[in-house]
């Protein structure tokens, strides 16, 4: 690593937290920590939810992808596209009818406590630990391309010093600092991007794009892939893209908490939209990396290449062919995309913590003698403690890591989604027959993700969804008529003989 990439990773490292806690103020209340004032501009949001969804996985995967796929991510961002517009107009009003410090919390209204609690369990526990794999994922590039710059940091160090940077400005300025910080890091990895890809495409030779058509490099979608097993098909990107993002940013408090922290229905609005652009942006960029290290290489396989993985692309070219300073400033990049979802998790599972589980969290603060804000800053530290000490259990997965985490997240996604939509869609629907359900239907799913591989390949996430859609409502169908069955036996068994 030359002086001039240490300089810009320092320079970043010291002087974003700082920005971002001085835009995010003085934090007063449990309320102003985990809303944000309810004051942020819509556009700020929006780049906050890019950074939130995205991670050094996708800054790393997606260039590997696009080289052997092509611009496949982009067929997802349309996917995408569509679950938004649903999210925007279905969803979102239901977050804007009171004061809510959870998605969880329309749960609460309109299936009782009970519901609302174990709708938020089952997201803290998803959300640690699809975030475990990606945060202990997203250390192994960052770890290897500082290596290979002969700048050896134990993983272990690594994760804890990132992990301690993040907590510093997430509980000193709670969700205001998470947003700002969230806006100037994905500003930082898109720009980043947009170097690395303006790069490529001024060292390609003449008739480079003509080639990449010829060989299929632009087509948005796999066609030739297994529907079940691969997640870049038209259906899968299109319908399970949309699929994803209505249960990620309709039902998902990692989402959700951006959305309750804008002024107004149409400033949420503005913020969902505009980050699909943000999104489809950063993916085309990347993507267009990929196909172009494809070109350079003269259409040459991953393993020709002498790669082992997808993964292992883009690493490769950041520290071997750019130039210093840009190369730091990509390393900072990478850092960020890592920043940037651990701590809008910590925020998100916080809010979670303290806004449904409000009685016990009351308790707790009695019983330990400090503020409210004071608690809900130490529950944001016992969570970081948790990613921390989950990130190891995923340290020998075998499946791609940004494809287990998706996985993970979709066991809780179809249920969730059935259940709001059977709040929104059914009124005589009642927590009696959906909370077995869907106390049921998630372990059903964990099976079907860790068992059950058609094509002797894991099922596509997009599908894990839907199946547990399907398993919420057979099962509430199911409890229905038992319940209906067992009122009609005890009347009948009641009337007066003659």
């Amino acid at each position: 690593m030359s002086l001039t990439d240490l300089l810009v990773m320092l320079a970043y490292l010291a002087g974003m937290p700082v920005a971002a806690l001085a835009l995010a103020g003085r934090q007063s209340s449990p309320q102003t920590y985990l809303e944000g004032h309810a004051d942020l501009p819509w556009w700020a949001l929006s780049l906050s939810l890019v950074a939130t969804e995205t991670s050094t996985l996708t800054v790393i995967s997606v260039p590997g992808i696009a080289y052997g796929s092509g611009m496949v991510f982009i067929g997802l961002a349309l996917g995408y596209l569509l679950g938004r517009g649903i999210v925007a107009w279905w969803f979102v009003p239901l977050y804007q009818q009171g004061r809510m410090l959870s998605a969880y919390d329309w749960l609460g209204q309109r299936f009782g406590t009970s519901m609302q609690r174990l709708a938020s369990a089952t997201f803290l526990l998803t959300r640690l630990l699809a975030e475990a794999v990606r945060l202990f994922a997203g250390m192994l590039p960052l770890a290897t391309m500082l290596a290979a710059m002969h700048w050896h940091v134990p993983q272990p160090i690594l994760l804890g010093a990132i992990m301690l940077l993040t907590l510093f400005y997430t509980v000193c300025g709670g969700l205001r600092a998470v947003v700002w910080s969230d806006s100037m890091q994905f500003g930082l990895y898109l720009f980043g991007a947009s170097a690395c890809a303006a790069l490529l495409w001024h060292g390609a030779p003449s008739g480079t794009w003509h080639a990449l058509q010829q060989a299929g490099r632009l087509h948005l979608f796999a066609h030739n892939a297994p529907v079940l097993n691969s997640p870049f098909t038209p259906l899968a990107a299109l319908g399970g893209g949309a699929l994803l993002c209505v249960a990620s940013h309709g039902t998902d408090q990692l989402m959700v908490q951006r959305i309750l922290a804008a002024r107004s229905l149409r400033d949420a609005r503005l913020a969902l939209m505009g980050s699909v652009l943000g999104v489809g942006a950063l993916f085309a960029l990347l993507s267009l990396s990929g196909v172009l290290l494809w070109a350079r290489n003269g259409g040459q396989t991953l393993a020709q290449a002498g790669f082992a993985s997808p993964d292992a692309l883009f690493p490769a070219y950041i520290v071997h062919d750019l130039p210093p300073g840009l190369r730091g400033l990509m390393l900072a990049g990478i850092l960020a995309a890592t920043m940037g979802s651990l701590s809008a998790t910590l925020s998100a599972m916080t809010a979670a913590s303290v806004g449904d589980f409000a009685p016990l969290c009351a308790r707790a603060t009695r019983a330990l003698g400090c503020s409210a804000l004071g608690f809900a800053r130490l529950v944001s530290v016992g969570w970081a403690c948790a990613l921390v000490a989950g990130a190891g259990l995923f340290a020998h997965a075998s499946q791609s890591a940004i494809m287990l985490g998706l996985s993970i997240a979709a066991c809780g996604y179809g249920p969730m989604l059935g259940t709001f939509v059977a709040g929104m869609a059914i009124p005589r629907a009642t927590a009696r027959t959906l909370a077995p359900a869907f106390a049921l239907s998630v372990p059903l799913l964990v099976w079907a993700m860790l068992a059950w591989h058609p094509n002797g390949q894991p099922l596509a996430f997009a599908w894990l969804i839907v199946l547990g859609i399907v398993a919420l409502f057979g099962l509430a169908g199911l409890f229905h008529i038992m319940h209906f069955s067992h009122n009609a036996l005890h009347n009948r068994n009641r009337r007066p003989h003659p």
